[in-house]
């Protein structure tokens, strides 16, 4: 067995492939309704299991997590490994298009000097007091989180979808929404946390850093600023957002970072980029962004199975038994035809013999079978004149 035809990269090719239509499915259709969203129901369940089981110990947050990433995994894999069952699984668990859509709802009341009513829809982005910022504050928080959460809601589930199935989707989403949950540096969350924080950090290391790339790929006129922000990344609380933050920013131009206030306490972070401060019409440049990386990756994962249908495609054209073939100036059976179409004697003719071994003339008619060469001829002529006295 090949390895083009091995089960396992038939598998993986399929996987991809219903990936990157559960990409496009979720830009074309967006998110179903809270009320029937599986994610939404997932952490209200896990909202309930944290009441009963919370400790502030490490090994009691293991437990939560275990739990929470398993009911995940059992999810997506009830589901099946089908094209079908990726596509359906990956656009429930992408949000890609609500990301974009609440942004840029952020941004139209920016630019209408409604700060207030910015400030009011910010929480559904962003976890930093929002009394706290100014117009450009806002902004600024707004691009780092379309940045943060391109990986978190986009590629990441795409790739654990990629690799897994709508069982891989089912697990990255359960272990990225349990660190939203608990995955928090407070005392509540500090030990109980940990674990989801961790997990999550893992799960999002490749996806982060792969961002980057697509980043540079869509943007190439900022190809060299964006692989500079991935070969040095800022040193940002999060080994992960600091990589797509510096991405984003070495693309749009801007300069992100700085200390943030959660919760009414400072977090100091460093500033990135060499551009000015994010202004409120920056927003939809990086919704753009976004969108563009969303695309370039739906088309990266759709390849392999494009091309291995291309392939198998040619191969068997080219390994067809070739039956009910006639070869030129054949007729089927062996028979020869002429140039008309009509069908010629079965017998080979050989140049100057009509067939059947009678040789003809050059005008095309048929000779005696009796050989006649001019030297036999006259010595019987010459005999004849010799007859008897």
């Amino acid at each position: 067995m090949t390895a083009a035809h091995s089960p396992g990269r038939a598998l993986s090719s399929r996987h991809a492939f219903g990936a990157a239509a559960g990409l496009l499915a979720d830009r074309a259709l967006g998110e179903p309704p809270p009320a029937f969203h599986p994610v939404v129901m997932f952490g209200r369940a896990m909202a309930g299991f944290e009441r009963r089981i919370w400790r502030d110990a490490h090994a009691a947050g293991a437990l939560y997590t275990g739990a929470g990433v398993g009911l995940g995994w059992a999810a997506g894999f009830a589901l099946g490994p089908s094209v079908p069952a990726g596509v359906v699984a990956t656009g429930l668990v992408v949000a890609g298009r609500a990301l974009g859509e609440e942004a840029r709802a952020i941004g139209e009341r920016l630019i209408d000097d409604d700060l207030e009513g910015a400030r009011r829809r910010l929480p559904a982005l962003v976890g930093r007091d929002p009394e706290a910022l100014d117009a450009k504050g806002v902004a600024r928080a707004v691009v780092e989180s379309v940045a943060e959460n391109t990986v978190d809601a986009v590629v990441a589930p795409a790739c654990w979808a990629a690799a897994g199935g709508a069982a891989g989707a089912g697990f990255y989403r359960a272990v990225n929404t349990l660190d939203a949950m608990v995955g928090h540096r407070n005392e509540r969350y500090r030990s109980f946390g940990w674990a989801a924080a961790r997990l999550d950090d893992v799960a999002n290391w490749i996806p982060a850093r792969l961002t980057a790339l697509l980043v540079a790929a869509v943007r190439p006129a900022r190809t060299r600023e964006v692989l500079d922000a991935l070969v040095h990344p800022p040193a940002h609380p999060s080994p992960n957002a600091g990589v797509a933050e510096a991405a984003f920013a070495a693309a749009l131009g801007l300069r992100l970072g700085g200390d943030t206030v959660y919760a009414g306490r400072v977090d100091p972070r460093p500033t990135f980029g060499t551009g000015r401060p994010p202004e409120p019409t920056d927003i939809d440049a990086a919704v753009r962004l976004s969108r563009d990386v969303t695309l370039a990756l739906a088309a990266l994962l759709a390849t392999p199975a494009v091309m291995t249908a291309v392939v198998t495609a040619v191969r068997r054209r080219l390994t067809a038994p070739q039956t009910g073939v006639r070869l030129p100036g054949y007729g089927g059976k062996g028979t020869p035809v002429a140039a008309d179409g009509q069908r010629r004697a079965t017998g080979v003719r050989l140049p100057g013999y009509g067939g059947k071994g009678t040789p003809v003339a050059a005008d095309g008619q048929r000779r005696g079978n009796r050989r006649s060469f001019t030297g036999i001829r006259r010595k019987r002529n010459a005999g004849s004149d010799e007859g008897p006295a």
